[in-house]
């Protein structure tokens, strides 16, 4: 079996830009992209705290250090510069990937400049062959 899984996620990140007049995408600084173990073109949710707009499209690299978030294309009609928002990195995962699955999940700042790092270890239960929820962080 297969399971939808959210291996990593940037957790509050602010929207420095939005372009309409672009193919499309959204732009993350490749510092918060590394940290949350997101490629560049893999796919990606992006939610808005704003207006609960939910959007997938692919992510592209900013250079370092910039604390852009810019949502590219079409999706610029709905997120604005100032928003905050989650964005989620998934995967289709079968049973052995899942219970080896570490979730990151990076906190940032206003500016987007990491503030921290937490990754997740699944719960097993006394046979340690299912999974319960996330244990606390570390």
């Amino acid at each position: 079996m297969q399971r939808h899984m959210c291996k990593g996620k940037i957790h509050r990140a602010t929207v420095t830009q939005a372009e309409l007049d672009y193919v499309g995408s959204i732009t993350i600084d490749r510092d918060l992209m590394k940290a949350a173990h997101i490629l560049p073109y893999e796919m990606v949710q992006v939610t808005s705290l704003r207006n609960a707009t939910r959007w997938k499209t692919y992510a592209l690299e900013a250079p370092s250090g910039t604390g852009k978030i810019c949502l590219n294309g079409p999706p610029a009609h709905l997120f604005q510069p100032g928003d905050i928002v989650i964005i989620l990195s998934m995967g289709w995962m079968d049973e052995e990937e899942v219970a080896n699955l570490k979730p990151t999940v990076v906190f940032v700042d206003e500016a987007n400049r990491i503030t921290e790092v937490v990754e997740h270890d699944l719960i097993r239960n006394e046979k340690g062959d299912d999974t319960d929820g996330l244990a606390e962080p570390k």
